[in-house]
Formats: C-alpha cells, structure tokens, sequence
C-alpha cells in the first residue's frame, strides 16, 4: 500500500440508520490511499472536470478514470454533483433518497437512474479512498436498493389504486403498498449488496386485507404491480438501469407466479421448505412494501429457518449444495488466482457464507444470540459462543473484507455482474491499480487468501459429513424391464444427466409407489422421459426443487387427463422452467392474437393444424396444472377452458376459410358465423368438454360462389362447415383439438350442417319446441363475420323477450326432465352432471326461469334470479340450486381432470381425494360426500315443487 496521503480539510460523515450504522455518528474521512492510474491519459479529461478540487481528490478521481471505464462515465456525468458531495458525502446521500422518494410517476425510471448513477460514483470514491469501511459501502448500496424498490413498488400500487385494479384499497393504503411485502435476501437482506448485484427479492403479499371474494383479482393486481417495478428496477435505458432483480428465492419459482400470498408462502414452507431455503433465510429482511406485514411474516418462519433441535443435518446438505454449485458452475478446479470466480470458486466468497450460515442453522434454534443477518456478525457471535475458534472467526472475517474489496474492485471496471478476476494482464492490472497494488503483489495476496480459505471450510464440511440420507424403499415392484431401458433415452445418455438423474430416481419411484396406479404412472413418466431431447437442466431442476417432483408426480400419480398428455408432450415443462408457466391469464382476445400469429408463421396447411393442436394443448395442459395445484378454483378453470376453446375457433376458422376458398372462391354473401351452445356458450367448460357448435350463414341471394371449382350455396356452407369439423376433430400427429356435438342445430340430426340466416330465424320463431328455446338462452357467436354474429344475438334477444305461456313451458320442462332422468341414471354420488337435482337439472331450471323471464344472461346463476324475478322461484330455493350447483361444478371439473371421467374414490388415490376435497373447500371426502346428497336432495326438491306448482 502507498503512504497515507494527509487532506487538508476533514469531512465530516453523519452514518445514516442501519445495519452496523447507527444514526448520529460521526467520523472523520481521510483519503488514506490513491489509485494510481492504470493510463494517465484517460483520467485526465475528467480531472479537467475538476480544478477546484485538493490533489489528493484530483489524484483519487484521475486514479479511478483511469482504472475504470464504466466509473469514468460516471465521474464525468456527474462532474458538479461529485464536486460538491464529496464536501458532504452523508449529506448528498441523504438528499438522493429524499428526491427519489419525491419522483412523480412518469419521471421515475430516469430519476432512479441518475440517482444510482450518483450512489455508483460517490460511494465508489468513498470507497476507493478508504474513507468507508466495507460495510458501510455495502450499507449505502443497500439502502438504496430497498428505497428503489420501496419507491417503485409503491408507484405502482398507487397506479393500481387509481384505476380501480386493487379492491378495497384506497389511496391511504399507498403507504404500505396494499400489503405488498417486499423482502430482501441474500446480500441485500443482509446489507452486503456490491456495486454490479441483482437484488435478490421476494414479493408476497397479506392477503388478509382484502375479502375473500377478491382474492384473485387482488392477486392478479400484486403480480401486475410486481412485474413492472421489477421492469422500472432492471430495464435498460438511455439511462442505463437501476438493479437486475432476482425472484427466483420464492417458493418453488419455477411453477408459481411472482408474487404469491403470505399464508401460500407459509404453507409452502412449513410442508416442503429445504435446508438452502431455511439458509436463505437467514438473511431474510423486510425492506420495502408493508414492512410490518413483511416482519410477521418473517416471524411466522421461525420454526422453519430456527429448528429446536441441534440440527447437524444441515452440514451434509449444505456440502451437497457447495459440491453440486461447483459441479453446476465450472468452479471446482484448482485455485489459479486469473479467472479465479471469488464468489463461488474454491476459497471464495460463498464458501465463508456456507461456513457461517451452516453453523448459525445447526444451533440457532437453541441460541437466538446466533440467528444475525451478515456474515461477519455471524462469524464474532459463533466465535462469541464457542462454536468456531476465535482465531477462525478473525481470519475468516479477515479474508472475508479482503474478498469482497476484490469482487468490487472487478465489478467497478465495467459495471458487470461478474466475480471472476481477469484473465488478460490488461484487466488484472485494471484491478491492481484500483486496490492500489501493482500486479504480483495482488496475486501473492489472492492466492494466499483462497488458499488458507479453502483450507479452513473443507475441513468442515467433507471428512465429518453424514452419509446423504437414504430414501425409502418403494413399497410395489416396478417393472424392471421399462426402468432398464431408461439410460437409452437421449436424456440420459450424458454422464452428467445420468448422475443427476440417479440421484432424484429413488424419490421419483418412492413418490410413484403411492399413486393410486404406480404401474400406470410409470408408463407416463416413462412416456416423459422418452421425449425429452436433453435432461441436465431439468433434472437439475427437479434436485434443487422438490415442489417440481412433486408437481410431475401429481401430474402422473393423480390426473390420468394430464399425465396422458405430459407422457405424449414432455417439452411442456419447458415452459414451466423458464418461469412463464403460471403468469397472469391472457384471455380471449391475447389468446386467439397469439395463436393466430403463429398460425400464420407456418407455410402449410397441415403444419398449421398441427401447430394449432399443440399450442392449444399446452395451454389446455396449463389450465389443468393451475387447478390441480389450486392456483385457480373449477369456476376460474371453466372460464379458461372456455376462453381457449373459443379462442381457438376464431383462429382457426380463417386459415380454413382460406384453404376452402382456394378450391371454391370466397363465400356468397356474407359468410357465416359459428354459435357457441351449452356449455361453450355459457363460458364454463371442463377439461374433457366436446363443443356444442350450429353453424349459421347468410348468403344475402347469392346462390353460387365464384371459384376454380364453384359450389351452389347451400352445398358451399355445407362443405365449409363439415371442412371446419374436420379441421377440429382429425386425428393427427398432435392429436385433435375438440371433439365437436351438432346435435342442437334446427332440426337436430336430421338437419342439414349448416343453416342460413333465413331459415334459422323462421325455424326459431315458427317450429322451435321449448327445449329449442331453451337451448337458445346459453347460445353465443364465437367466430365468423362480426355483423351476422351481432344480428344473431339481437334475433336470441327478442325470441327470449316473446311471451311465453307458462304453464305451457313448465309441462314441457316436467316432460324434459322425465325423459332425461329415463335415459340417463347417474353413476354414483360422484356423478355430479346427471340425476335429479344435479348439474343439468339446475341449468335446465336456470334455463327455464331465462326464458320465462326474457332474460338473456347465459350463465346458471343469472337464470335462477330471473325465475325469481317472475314469480317461479322463491329466493331461499334459488339460493339452494346455486349453492348446490357451484358444489357440483367443483367436483366435476375436479373429476373431469382427475380421470377423464367418472370418478370412484377409493382409486383416485390420496393425492386425488385431497384435490377433489380442496375444488369443493372440505377437509374430508366424506363431508363432501354427505354435502353432495344433501344437496341433490334439497335441489331436487326444489326443482319438483316449483316445476308442479308451476304446472297447477
């Protein structure tokens, strides 16, 4: 180190509140030490910048150019800011945080940039002169990086709140962003942020200010707000950025939206929270949002990061998980100081941290005095206790300081997020002059450091390690011949997956073992594993994250639906990987855009069929993993389901619009529209439901088309629809879109396919029968021309307003219903859909009720309002049929991707009967079961009084 260079004025500091920092000290600065410019010429122009500054800061400034690229773009920026905070470094600080907290909303990306810019330079120089210790640089960094998250996060929630988008939530709840919990981890909980760090966060949210009923809109809310004050934080600009943010640290990222509720974040980890987790939370700190909720929320975690016992467990898996980041990372070689990563490779940065926090889990538990945040207070209270020698704690602490000097040092040059020291001489050189060693000097140093680092944690870790815990033995016998044939698979075929994956295998058998069909289940997962064209990445996945074992093993242990589909499309998880699995719903519109657009991507016909049947898979396949891990209930799923089928339509018929017009000439007339009945038309389907569709055109008296190969009117449409049936039905290499029900056009069967304008409206208004009629309340224009949709619905408004004899419909409906209890007997009590008092019996009295009314609201519950509306139903039974059909929508939707179709309860297994019970909100099947039965009873009931009462 060079001499200390005396500064003719002291500059006072005033430590701002913190971690380490009390408010109210002071301490005198000192530029202590100079770097020495790696080139003088490029520190000059910016020493220019400055002339009325001391030599000693002339010197530190040139120093610092000269030795760093990104600092001297920074230096120069912020020329006359820089002049006047380094009179008053603490001073400047704090006014930065003041006029970050008073940005308005549209100046907030460029503002937080200019502030870090300013943090950058300041605290760099601060740094750089060692008038800042360690932990008060890290301090700066830190607070700064929870007051932009703070101030970001509470822009948009105060967004939010304006438009309406947070219900409940006024404008006096912008304060504690409408429970938004923002918490900091890793280095930033810790207050241990470098100068080119993510900021590792997790968004939860106290879902107990708002109503139940809000909860999901609430959610989507929070995961909007989320999404985009992590995109204010991270988007490069012209500006540059703030901080990358990290959300991986939540629960189970890979298959959970950004941000989640307090009490889903408990339950996660109180039932399958990991040791790295419990480590991770060691550093865990509320730091924006509801702080207050965020402190609770940490204090509810006790248990589960604080075990009561001595937990020595946690050495061997805190050893896996150094072992397999070195594996992982490429950082398990030999110590050679260029190139050398001082975070994760051998005597670096994490190996003190794993050290430190593995004994804080092993006694925290018994000792509060151990459960601090940084890793130096870490290391003086396990020294404090007698749980390291002292002389450790001092070296480790030592090597600690001097390692995170490095890693700034190397992130200061360029403003990369890297760890690595050089290779190039050039860039080592960079690094000597900025720590204001010369070349070998920093490389005596280094290697000395990792060396006695490495030293001092391997010998914790390996020779006293406990074996890796053994997994229970599967209690079936699996079929040796399909397990032999898996290390064929191209997953498996490098050494590398193959180890992973021998390492995950007894659990994946284990877990199998308890499906209600293991032999079933592991054909799916053999299925699975057949297509996947590589397996590192997600069997690293499926080590380092239990909750997607656990998601496969629910997929093929529990729903036959799902685990058929994942065992034909295995890519699917690549999505769930990449994080998108579980974004907000796009709806019906986003939907059809998307699938259009890639329709249009591909050449050929066919392809494009293709194509279309396995983008609506995958989004088929990802409504049911939302219900089956209970991210959606069957309501929310039924819409969904729906949205995607009609979104579907719509995309699909212009490509076979197209097609048929190539061979025919456009359509006579205006063309046709496609009507959604029955459930399609009602927006709630399940995961199995066929489309009810009638196909309706208006050829406006045009009697042929005009083509290559000209058809006649009639035969034209007949054609096209039978053309759209084939384009949704074929079986081809991805399989089918929709099985598709034509049975409710005019005239049923015997009907032609497709129907004109003019002869739906005659049939309608002089041939219809009741159930017609009926069936008519649920229609929908789903696709085709937009007009003819429009005169569509008008037509079903005034058909429905026409006066009815009610005595007439009611004996009709008694009829209906007759027939249809003769032709179809239910199953068993889990057969929600058909029966007296079921599903299609209460949406046969929604229906009724619609048309008695003139009601044209298509859904159960609209329907049920309106027959109170004209006297046919008191509002204590109407009540009933909705409570029992929105039970029975739960369980079927339940069943229907459970098994495909009816459900017995003894097969589906455990995890099949805690899926069913959670859909319909009951701890226990056979309280479902004897609510199902009361509630069959009450409807039926209901429905036969009324209907009788009715008719006499």
């Amino acid at each position: 180190m060079v001499a200390q260079v005396a500064l003719p004025g002291v500059i006072a500091l005033t430590r701002a509140a913190g971690d380490g920092h009390p408010a109210g000290m002071t301490t005198p600065l000192h530029i202590s030490r100079t770097p020495r410019p790696f080139d003088p010429d490029l520190g000059t122009e910016t020493l220019d910048r400055f002339p009325a500054l001391s030599s000693e800061r002339a010197a530190l400034i040139s120093g610092t150019a000269g030795s760093s690229p990104y600092l001297k773009g920074v230096l120069e920026q912020e020329a006359e800011w820089l002049a006047e905070a380094l009179d008053d470094p603490e001073g400047a600080v704090a006014r930065v945080f003041a006029d970050c907290r008073a940005l308005p909303f549209d100046q907030l990306k460029p503002g937080l940039r200019r502030a870090k810019r300013r943090i950058a330079g300041l605290t760099a120089l601060a740094d750089l002169s060692g008038g800042w210790p360690l932990e008060r640089v890290t301090g700066v960094l830190t607070d700064f990086g929870a007051l932009a998250a703070d101030v970001a996060a509470k822009a948009e929630i105060a967004n939010l709140i304006r438009r309406k988008k947070l219900p409940g939530q006024t404008e006096d709840d912008i304060e504690t962003a409408g429970g938004m919990v923002i918490l900091a981890m890793g280095k930033m909980g810790a207050h241990e942020l470098n100068y080119s760090s993510d900021i590792d966060l997790i968004v939860l949210f106290d879902e107990t200010r708002y109503d139940p009923d809000d909860f999901y809109e609430a959610r989507q809310g929070m995961v909007r707000a989320t999404r985009n004050f992590c995109a204010a934080l991270s988007d490069r600009t012209a500006d540059g950025y703030v901080f990358r943010t990290d959300l991986r640290l939540r629960p189970d990222p890979a298959v959970t939206p950004v941000c989640l509720a307090t009490e889903a974040a408990e339950r996660y980890y109180e039932s399958l929270g990991r040791t790295w987790e419990r480590a991770a939370y060691i550093k865990a700190r509320a730091c924006a949002g509801d702080i207050a909720a965020g402190e609770q929320f940490l204090k509810t975690l006790t248990p589960f990061v604080w075990r009561r016992h001595l937990d020595f467990a946690a050495i061997q898996d805190a050893h896996d998980m150094r072992l397999r980041i070195r594996e992982n990372k490429g950082t398990g070689g030999p110590i050679t100081v260029p190139g050398h990563d001082m975070k994760l490779g051998r005597g670096g940065i994490r190996e003190i941290e794993f050290f430190t926090q593995t004994r804080q889990l092993i006694a925290g538990g018994r000792d509060r005095d151990l459960r601090v945040r940084g890793t130096v207070p870490g290391l003086a209270a396990l020294a404090a206790k007698g749980w390291i020698p002292q002389d450790v704690a001092e070296k480790l602490t030592d090597h600690y300081r001097a390692h995170r000097d490095v890693e700034h040092r190397i992130q200061m040059v360029h403003d990369a997020q890297t760890h690595r020291v050089p290779k190039s001489q050039d860039g080592m050189e960079r690094v000597a002059c900025l720590m204001d060693l010369d070349l070998a000097g920093l490389q005596t140093d280094l290697k000395e450091r990792l060396t006695e680092v490495h030293d001092l944690t391997e010998g914790f870790f390996a020779p006293d390690a406990a074996p890796a815990p053994a997994h229970d033995p599967a209690p079936v016998e699996f079929d040796t011949d399909v397990i032999a044939r898996w290390p064929t698979y191209p997953a498996l075929r490098s050494q590398r997956g193959a180890q992973i994956f021998e390492r995950i295998k007894p659990e994946l058998l284990s877990r199998l073992s308890r499906t209600a069909k293991p032999d079933e289940a592991l054909m799916a997962l053999d299925g699975f594993l057949a297509g996947l064209p590589a397996g590192v990445q997600l069997f690293s996945l499926f080590e380092a994250n239990t909750q997607l074992i656990d998601l496969l093993v629910d997929i093929v242990g529990t729903s036959h639906t799902l685990a058929s589909h994942l065992s034909r499309n295995a890519s699917v998880f690549d999505a769930v990987i990449g994080g998108s699995f579980f974004d907000d719903w796009p709806g019906e519109q986003l939907l059809q855009a998307e699938l259009s657009d890639a329709l249009g991507a591909e050449g050929d016909y066919e392809r494009q069929l293709d194509m279309a049947r396995r983008w609506t898979k995958e989004w088929h396949f990802r409504v049911g993993v939302h219900h089956l891990r209970g991210l959606i209930d069957g309501a929310t799923a039924g819409r969904q389901y729906s949205d995607l089928a009609s979104a579907v339509i719509a995309a699909i018929l212009p490509i076979v619009t197209a097609q048929f017009e190539a061979k025919h000439g456009p359509a006579p007339g205006r063309g046709m529209a496609v009507l959604g009945m029955g459930s399609l038309g009602a927006e709630r389907l399940n995961s199995t439901s066929d489309l009810d569709l009638i196909v309706i055109y208006d050829p406006q008296g045009v009697e042929m088309s005009d083509g290559k190969r000209p058809l006649s009117t009639r035969p034209y449409f007949a054609r096209f629809t039978q053309a759209l049936i084939t384009a949704l039905t074929a079986p081809m290499a991805q399989g089918r879109l929709y099985e598709v029900d034509m049975r409710l056009r005019p005239s049923g069967s015997q009907g032609p396919v497709a129907t004109s304008w003019s002869s739906f409206t005659n049939y309608q208004q002089n041939e219809a029968w009741v159930w017609e009629h009926l069936a008519l309340t649920r229609a929908r224009a789903v696709a085709g021309d937009a007009s003819l949709g429009e005169d569509i619905e008008a037509f079903r408004q005034e058909v429905l307003k026409e006066p009815r004899d009610r005595t007439k419909v009611l004996t009709e409906v008694i009829e209906m219903r007759a027939r249809l209890a003769a032709a179809k007997h239910p199953t068993g009590i889990w057969d929600a859909k058909t029966g007296p008092g079921r599903m299609l019996d209460i949406e046969l009295m929604a229906q009724t009720g619609s048309l008695l009314a003139g009601n044209s609201a298509r859904d159960v519950h609209s329907g049920l309002d309106a027959a109170v509306a004209v006297g046919a139903l008191n509002v204590a039974d109407a009540q009933t049929l909705k409570d029992t059909y929105d039970l029975c929508w739960s369980v079927q939707t339940a069943a229907r991707l459970l098994s495909g179709q009816g459900i017995e309860v003894e097969k589906i297994g455990e995890g099949g009967g805690a899926f069913l019970c959670r859909s319909a909100g009951f701890d226990q099947i056979t309280d479902l079961e004897a609510a199902l039965a009361d509630g069959y009873a009450k409807a039926d009931a209901a429905i036969t009084a009324t209907l009788e009462k009715g008719q006499g």
